[in-house]
């Protein structure tokens, strides 16, 4: 090993260490000249339940973008599992999500799919043998309460089942990480409890789980680590925090 990827190693390890997610002075530009981070550092350790709050414009979907690769870090550095996001090759993307789950406010499920086939796809992207699907789907579909409804279109779905679906195909894969971009955004406060007890149980699984979210009451209650975002920087970060009104 030359002195070049020793030193690499090291410091991927040490990476690792501090935290499965780890930012350090990340500033992001847009072309027209906007700021939507003004080099903020951040350190999210293995198994946290952190959720990211803050008013539009304070920077958390650039953030969750920036944890997608979907944008690159215009200066300072994004390390997650190891990996220095910011030099990350472009053919190297694909396969990095691959150990991620993710879970948006609009579901975004494959219309034309039954349940089965939505969580399924996850697993046939990753190329997982037939024999393991039959036996993964089923499993991860009775684990957020739908072993019933494998068979329907997600049209015939209420809200709060269609987040499940996406919730499940989330997690088919095992990921890592789970990233939830205002997941009881379109759901009734019933719903919304229901898909945050799982996710807290997920977490209790081992996962780290990350929710970028303006619902104050389950900030509130759930007592869990919260990072607070204005104008392009952490502005608090505590755990059992609480949602900072801004008056």
């Amino acid at each position: 090993m030359t002195r070049r990827e020793l030193k690499r190693q090291r410091r991927e390890e040490m990476i690792e260490q501090s935290g499965v997610i780890c930012l350090e002075n990340v500033i992001k530009t847009y072309p027209a000249g906007s700021h939507a981070l003004n080099g903020i550092s951040l350190n999210i350790y293995r198994g946290e339940f952190v959720f990211v709050v803050g008013q539009s414009g304070a920077g958390k979907s650039t953030l969750f973008k920036l944890l997608l690769r979907e944008l690159k870090a215009t200066s300072g550095h994004v390390w997650v599992m190891g990996e220095d996001l910011s030099r990350m090759k472009h053919r190297r993307i694909a396969k990095y999500r691959r150990n991620l789950g993710v879970v948006f406010q609009d579901f975004r499920l494959l219309k034309d799919r039954n349940v089965y086939e939505n969580v399924a796809f996850a697993q046939r992207i990753v190329e997982t043998p037939r024999r393991e699907i039959r036996r993964n789907v089923p499993a991860m579909l009775a684990m957020v309460g739908l072993a019933g409804k494998y068979k329907a279109k997600t049209n015939q779905l209420s809200g709060g089942e269609q987040q499940r679906v996406a919730l499940a195909r989330a997690l088919v894969n095992n990921p890592s990480i789970l990233l939830a971009d205002e997941p009881t955004g379109n759901l009734d406060p019933q719903n919304s409890w229901e898909i945050m007890h799982l996710l807290e149980e997920i977490n209790d699984q081992g996962t780290t789980v990350i929710v970028v979210t303006h619902n104050k009451e389950i900030v509130n209650a759930m007592h869990k680590r919260v990072i607070f975002m204005k104008k392009g920087l952490i502005v608090s970060d505590e755990e059992g925090g609480e949602y900072i009104d801004e008056d």
